[in-house]
């Protein structure tokens, strides 16, 4: 079997349905809470994580209408070399803020001075880290009943770091996958980061004699 995952906007989702079933012909769909499954007359399998479930309804209309619900949701991005939140109402960025913080790389000398450097790196690292969370605090936690996820992205320990501050912890319950891979946060990158947090994600499997790559 061949296997493959794609990202699918929203909007492009009923799209993307009816060309699936233009190319692999006559398809039948088996719904639970959290996975839609269609099943093609040339044994091709779609398989589609329900964004935000549960999924209220069994059939591909049902679908549509969730994958279309505005829903508001936080975006915490945090490398080294800066950090970025947002929050998203659906897919328009309703409030954001960016920054950098200098952290050096690492370096090649040895003894006393690379200890000094490890120290001055990490101190670095903390206030980077620090900065992010007072943002974080500053534009989510005001938005903590609202927001139905947190998505996050960048440095994995970065991110946890930020999240481990005590003034954060009403976020935790909120956080969700996909983890987003990201270069160093900007304002373009926050926004992609957006619309990333809402694509629908849809595992496409194909029989090895297939292979016809046409989804």
């Amino acid at each position: 079997m061949q296997a493959r995952s794609v990202g699918v906007a929203p909007e492009r989702l009923g799209r993307w349905l009816e060309n699936f079933h233009t190319r692999h012909g006559e398809v039948r769909y088996d719904a639970t809470a959290d996975l839609v499954t269609v099943v093609a007359e040339d044994s091709v399998v779609a398989r589609i994580d329900v964004p935000f479930p549960p999924l209220d309804g069994d059939t591909v209309e049902d679908l549509i209408t969730h994958a279309l619900r505005p829903r508001r949701f936080g975006v915490l991005l945090v490398r080294r070399g800066g950090y970025g939140v947002a929050v998203f109402d659906g897919a328009t960025l309703t409030a954001s803020k960016v920054g950098s913080r200098h952290v050096q790389g690492t370096t090649k000398a040895g003894g006393w001075s690379q200890q000094r450097f490890a120290r001055r790196r990490d101190n670095q690292a903390r206030e980077a880290f620090g900065a992010a969370a007072d943002v974080a605090a500053r534009i989510l936690l005001p938005e903590t009943k609202n927001l139905v996820a947190l998505f996050r992205g960048g440095d994995r320990r970065a991110v946890e770091t930020v999240l481990a501050d005590s003034r954060l912890v009403a976020l935790v319950p909120l956080v969700r996958d996909p983890f987003l891979a990201v270069p160093d946060p900007r304002r373009q990158v926050l926004e992609k980061a957006g619309a990333d947090a809402r694509q629908v994600r849809v595992t496409v499997t194909e029989p090895e004699a297939t292979g016809n790559g046409r989804s």
